[in-house]
């Protein structure tokens, strides 16, 4: 994840029980993850939370690319 954007990520266990958030506001990155999902622009995300930049809700969507690289997925053998 590029440095910039990372700078955009706060995580603190004192910040919304310690989900990954953008920094200075207590806006969850799964939130506007799950907003883009649904169909929203990234311009009605910022419309509803006005101090995000178009950077934040790009950082969100570089977090949760990072996190799903790293996750580790195990198939599932059938027997016989």
């Amino acid at each position: 994840m590029d440095e910039h954007l990372r700078q955009r990520i706060s995580i603190s266990p004192g910040t919304m029980v310690g989900k990954a958030v953008i920094r200075g506001t207590r806006v969850p990155v799964d939130l506007i993850v799950r907003m883009l999902a649904h169909g929203a622009s990234e311009q009605e995300i910022m419309d509803e939370y006005p101090g995000l930049e178009t950077a934040d809700v790009r950082a969100a969507l570089a977090y949760a690319a990072d996190v799903v690289s790293h996750e580790d997925v195990f198939p599932l053998v059938s027997p016989g």
